[in-house]
């Protein structure tokens, strides 16, 4: 205290004499402990609480932000982002690709697809299964759509439709759509069923006699439909190319054209990542996309509703996968087409869907969006 005190300014000995008793008590005063003079550090503030104006109220981190941000440049060269979407997007890099991707998509297509199928996707540097992933190595990127919930196509009142136009038109219809098809994705149909059917009637080969009255077969060929029936052997023919090019003009030309315009975008050469996948030893394949009977709760969607059970026991490999780098141009554009082609066929596929449930003016209880039907 006695520093503060020396420190102190003094009076300039041209202000007066001070009085002596009034001098004693100012030195006892400042000797006082209890009432010092202390000077503070800090300018006075005019405020009780300090502002938060300049503060940062929001604190976002990324994981490997870098591959973030270089999706996000890859998106801008290739024309699905703009600087006016980032700032829409509050600059934020996970907004902003999840808008670009859905705006690529487009929202009929988008819409489309929500109606009828539970597509998924992502893209992440992760490529898991069963929940652990591992992470891919040289600043590359995996893009994939899993199936959660399969789709559904009553295709048996169109076949009658095509048949009654010309013998073995509705069988020609039905085996180019399963090529198709099969080309795309993974679907569950006839042959399935059959194959379901036949490892059911192992087993009670193999089981007790006393047991084997329990099983019920469901009889899956005498279920199709009898042009179907007829090819099941020959399957696809050339005479069906001829068959469905003749009546592309017909009454059924609409579903004709769109099968066709499928059938385009089938033959498309797209590569994905099978390597990557096999490394990962899936049980299974994919789930199913597609769900193709000829009549609501037919043999065929019977044995779907058995296995469907069991689908999601073991780990299945996604849909679509396809790994690339953000910062290769060709890799990128690779990706796009791999992802554009999936999508534009199966928007051929579920507008087809819809068409042949409007033709049937089908009741709500035979769409396949209940749980108990589903994949999932």
């Amino acid at each position: 205290m006695q520093r503060i005190d020396t420190a102190r300014r003094r009076r300039p000995a041209g202000d007066g004499p001070v009085r002596g008793h009034r001098r004693r008590a100012a030195l006892h005063s400042i000797r006082t402990p209890s009432a010092p003079r202390i000077t503070t550090l800090a300018p006075a503030f005019c405020q009780a609480l300090p502002t938060l104006d300049t503060v940062a109220t929001e604190y976002n981190h990324e994981v490997n932000a870098e591959l973030l941000y270089d999706l996000c440049a890859a998106l801008v060269k290739a024309g699905l982002g703009s600087p006016e979407t980032w700032q829409q997007c509050g600059e934020n890099a996970v907004a902003f690709a999840q808008h670009s991707i859905m705006s690529a998509i487009g929202r009929e297509r988008s819409e489309l697809l929500q109606r009828n199928v539970e597509y998924h996707l992502q893209v992440s540097d992760v490529l898991e299964r069963d929940g652990y992933g591992s992470t891919l190595s040289n600043g590359q990127l995996a893009l994939t759509i899993e199936c959660s919930g399969a789709g559904y196509l009553k295709i048996g009142p169109a076949l009658d439709a095509l048949e009654k136009e010309a013998e073995g038109l509705g069988a020609a219809f039905y085996w180019t759509l399963i090529h198709a098809l099969y080309r795309v994705m993974r679907i569950y149909d006839h042959s399935d069923a059959l194959m379901y059917e036949e490892m059911l009637v192992e087993s009670a080969n193999q089981d007790d006699e006393e047991n084997r009255s329990q099983y019920e077969f469901p009889e899956v060929e005498k279920a199709l439909p009898a042009c179907i029936r007829k090819t099941l052997k020959e399957k696809w023919r050339i005479e069906d190319r001829h068959l469905l090019r003749a009546h592309s003009k017909g009454p059924c030309r609409a579903w004709i054209d769109r099968l066709r315009k499928m059938q385009r975008l089938s033959r498309l050469r797209v590569e994905q990542s099978q390597q990557l996948l096999e490394d990962r030893y899936y049980d299974g394949p994919p789930l199913p996309s597609l769900l193709v009977a000829f009549k609501d709760r037919d043999a065929i969607t019977a044995c779907f509703d058995e296995e469907g059970q069991h689908m999601l026991e073991g780990s299945s490999e996604p849909t679509v996968c396809v790994v690339f780098s953000p910062k290769n141009e060709d890799e990128v554009k690779r990706a796009m087409r791999v992802i554009e082609r999936f999508v534009a066929f199966n928007t051929e596929l579920f507008e087809l869907v819809e068409e042949l449930q409007e033709k049937e003016h089908a009741s709500s209880d035979s769409h396949r969006g209940e749980p108990s039907l589903r994949v999932a």
